[in-house]
């Protein structure tokens, strides 16, 4: 393939605020094509397999496009605590830092832009939430909460289960599968849902 084919293969990509070097491959573009644009200046290096067209200019919902392309750049991260919370509108704190859970043993490492928690169990209440038409992984509302109680500040944790309880439809907090998770983390949450619920 010529250079200018690889990038008419490439241009559904280019759309997009940035795509995987996985995603490059399954339509025939190798990992030595993109550094060969990201030289040429082309396309711009993200992070580590993460990259964006250089004339990308798409909606700019910037502090979850990052969220979403850092998440991506850490193997088996979980987007967790702080950033969760903010992504279900459940605290007012702007995060400064993306908070990204990891299993036990992992070498990823905190920075100044990423928070990383390691956790014991990544699996329970792990679910996907797509930012930009990618899938992210992401704890439940109800790990979220219970998470909070167990590693940030009880005001942050209290208003994040009050915000969440004044949520109805679709976004009901599920109050069997939050004690179950509680029960599961070995955290008793029932005293802060009667001082909340009563």
């Amino acid at each position: 393939m010529r250079p200018k084919t690889y990038l008419l293969a490439l241009r559904p990509l280019l759309k997009k605020p940035f795509f995987t070097s996985k995603e490059a491959r399954a339509i025939g573009v190798s990992s030595e094509v993109l550094a060969y644009y990201v030289k040429t200046g082309r396309l711009k290096r993200i992070a580590r397999g993460l990259y964006r067209g250089a004339e990308y200019e798409g909606p700019s919902s910037a502090q979850w496009n990052d969220l979403a392309e850092v998440a991506s750049s850490i193997p088996g991260g979980v987007v967790c605590l702080i950033s969760a919370l903010a992504l279900y509108d459940l605290t007012e704190e702007l995060p400064r830092q993306h908070w990204i859970g990891i299993r036990h043993g992992t070498t990823a490492k905190s920075s100044r832009q990423i928070k990383i928690v390691r956790f014991r169990n990544l699996e329970l209440g792990k679910t996907e939430i797509e930012i930009e038409s990618l899938s992210i992984p992401i704890f439940d509302r109800e790990r979220t909460i219970v998470d909070a109680f167990r590693l940030l500040s009880r005001e942050t944790a209290i208003k994040a289960l009050k915000a969440a309880i004044a949520k109805g439809g679709k976004n009901r907090l599920n109050l069997v599968k939050l004690e179950a998770y509680a029960k599961k983390l070995r955290f008793d949450i029932t005293p802060y849902l009667l001082s909340v619920t009563t």
